[in-house]
């Protein structure tokens, strides 16, 4: 069946036209400056995965373009599946500028599924950025795969994959496989997908996936050792809301792609759906930045904008698509309606899949 968005990109896109003038002109920028000061951009993931990857290709290039040039420091604060690191953030951060988050759909997905480990409200926040990415699934060649043309070689495999937890953005693959019908054994607690990582490269597990900036960076080198075989990649969303391959890894089937390889038919139960839902809510907009409740216009602006000139920056025009992928770090109107789209869900679905993880994994999350 054919999903759709609610805010296409063309529609969001046409948003931000007129309020990223109005956002990012003006002289109010010029009253705030932040000489002098450090700024923690909290990380709520271990280092090594795709959201400290991410921080760190953007934080000095922040520094470079914020008013006063300040020092810009990522803080780690991993545990509790992104939970322990962004409560941290709700209880601590001042409306000052001087502290700011970066989420990812593990931060989403637990205020999604009303985990009573969240103390975190994402509509107080303000955002300043906000950049969709992808995935790639990819396993041993121990198991005799050798490229995505094998992945029916799977059905009949153990295999064991290291979460996050049900609630983090390992949901996706969580989800998915079941569709595909794999026989995984989901493994929870680790702090990140770098952790994961590192247990696949020690053999701890034989399926895994990278978001893409930790993709391109930690898994392709092991792709070009023999190490790992890639199978697909998640996919992207076309502007009319359907799954398409990932400009990223063309060569790699998306989801619904490799879905079709095993099956001969395209996805369409309720099952995709919910996994449908949970994809869109993760990956467009799939990572984000936030400044506290409170934040004032000024230095909202002042972020804003610090993101759009650092995108027009040489060392960002030369780097970015090699560690982030070829997606946009969007701000203004389309950043919020991305920030909208990565915090809605359906009742239904939030029920049906809660209903599949406390009768399946015997994970109990709020009402």
């Amino acid at each position: 069946m054919t999903m759709k968005l609610t805010i296409t990109r063309r529609v969001a896109l046409g948003l931000a036209a007129g309020a990223m003038t109005f956002a990012l002109a003006g002289p109010a920028t010029a009253e705030v400056s932040f000489a002098g000061k450090t700024i923690e951009w909290i990380i709520p993931f271990s280092a090594g995965g795709g959201s400290d990857t991410w921080a760190r290709f953007n934080a000095p290039l922040l520094s470079k373009y914020l008013p006063g040039n300040p020092t810009v420091v990522v803080v780690n604060e991993s545990g509790g599946g992104s939970t322990k690191g962004t409560n941290l953030f709700a209880a601590r951060a001042k409306p000052d500028g001087l502290m700011i988050l970066g989420t990812s759909g593990s931060t989403q997905f637990p205020y999604l599924l009303g985990d009573p480990r969240v103390r975190y409200e994402y509509k107080d926040w303000r955002i300043a950025m906000a950049g969709p990415t992808g995935g790639v699934v990819y396993t041993t060649p121990k198991l005799g795969l050798k490229g995505p043309e094998d992945i029916a070689m799977l059905k009949d495999k153990e295999l064991v994959y290291a979460s996050q937890g049900a609630t983090s953005l390992d949901l996706v693959p969580l989800l998915g496989f079941r569709l595909m019908d794999f026989k995984v054994q989901h493994v929870f607690g680790f702090k990140g997908r770098g952790d994961g990582r590192l247990a696949f490269e020690r053999g701890e597990v034989n399926i895994d996936y990278q978001t893409s900036s930790a993709y391109l960076k930690n898994v392709q080198p092991l792709v070009d050792a023999g190490e790992a075989v890639p199978l697909f990649s998640w996919g992207v969303l076309d502007e009319a809301g359907n799954v398409v391959r990932d400009p990223t890894f063309p060569d790699l089937p998306s989801f619904v792609e490799a879905y079709e390889m095993l099956t001969g038919v395209a996805p369409s139960s309720p099952e995709y759906a919910a996994y449908f839902a949970f994809f869109t809510a993760g990956f467009p907009a799939q990572k984000m930045v936030f400044l506290p409740k409170g934040t004032s216009d000024e230095i909202v602006a002042a972020y804003q904008k610090a993101f759009e000139d650092m995108k027009a920056d040489p060392d960002y025009q030369a780097n970015a698509e090699a560690v982030l992928g070829t997606y946009g770090q969007v701000t203004g109107a389309l950043a919020q309606a991305l920030f909208e789209k990565g915090t809605t869900i359906a009742p239904e679905v939030r029920a049906q899949v809660a209903d599949m993880l406390s009768s399946e994994y015997g994970v109990k999350l709020g009402e």
